[in-house]
């Protein structure tokens, strides 16, 4: 027989069902701690058997998939804005999106399985902060932001910024993740998104790498590279950046770029992966990823 001692029951859930963005934000500040926001809700039950020994007594289940106004991928101006609770095969198969962000879709049509993609929001990927988060390494080159509201206030966090820990985002307890911004790019550079494995589908990321590459005349005039399930969040390589920009485009510029990204990664081990083996990936795959945004 299994050993349950020290295993707390299966707490008290009341769920509720909001249709307004209004409501959903009066019971995260009536419930505060106690309250958890679903959408897809693919993560809930993984997350519910990781952490069944620090959930509350009595927990309060807010599921906002009813909002019409958070479902959307809209081109509006100079940027692309997504609602939250936009699903994730929404955004594999947008025309805006090929359009304008392709990387994003190209990393979408890559997360879990197609019931996952039909079920799970990009709000949703990137709230649960995960360090293998598909989604977060081309929005962190694509310089995404995150529209934020509380019932008193609203905010725009870069997503740089919006990463704390694995789990962990700059979200209070009374806030909700309203909708994703992208910045349009002109002219716009060539991207690629590599995820790599234990098996082709169905799986969390060893290491994903996301790269936005410009050069004119030669020379790199921006580049971004982004990783994920490297370090407790997900990363922009900023120092590899700053090393490449302004630089002649050439194998060996690129192999000391990419040499200086494997010194940015802060990999742990796991039962997927070494820390070693993602570091040593980590600079397979970034050289990998730039080498074919530049064709």
């Amino acid at each position: 027989m299994r050993n349950f001692v020290g295993l707390r029951a299966i707490p008290k859930i009341e769920y509720h069902r909001a249709t307004e963005l209004g409501e959903a934000l009066k019971l995260l500040s009536q419930h505060k701690e106690n309250c958890k926001i679903i959408a897809g809700g693919t993560d809930l039950i993984p997350a519910a058997r990781r952490c069944r020994t620090l959930l509350p007594e009595h927990m309060h289940i807010v599921d906002i998939s009813s909002i019409e106004g958070l479902d959307y991928i809209i081109k509006d101006g100079d940027m692309i804005r997504i609602g939250a609770i936009t699903r994730v095969s929404e955004i594999e198969m947008s025309t805006v999106i090929k359009g304008n962000a392709l990387i994003l879709a190209n990393a979408a049509s890559q997360m879990g399985s197609l019931q996952v993609r039909n079920l799970g929001t990009i709000g949703g990927n990137l709230c649960n902060a995960s360090p293998a988060a598909d989604t977060a390494p081309p929005l962190l080159v694509l310089n995404a932001k995150v529209k934020v509201r509380s019932i008193n206030k609203q905010r725009l966090v870069p997503l740089q910024e919006f990463f704390m820990g694995p789990g962990k985002t700059t979200l209070t307890p009374e806030e909700i993740l309203t909708e994703v911004q992208i910045p349009l790019i002109k002219p716009t550079g060539n991207s690629y998104f590599i995820k790599f494995g234990r098996r082709n589908a169905f799986t969390l990321s060893i290491v994903s790498v996301a790269t936005l590459v410009k050069v004119e005349n030669g020379v790199f005039v921006d580049i971004r590279i982004a990783l994920g399930s490297v370090a407790p969040t997900p990363i922009r390589a900023s120092k590899a950046e700053e090393h490449l920009i302004g630089h002649k485009v050439n194998e060996q510029v690129i192999d000391d770029g990419v040499n200086v990204v494997a010194n940015e990664v802060k990999p742990i081990s796991d039962v997927r992966a070494s820390a070693e083996y993602r570091r040593d990936m980590a600079y397979v795959l970034t050289k990998r990823a730039i080498s074919l945004s530049l064709q």
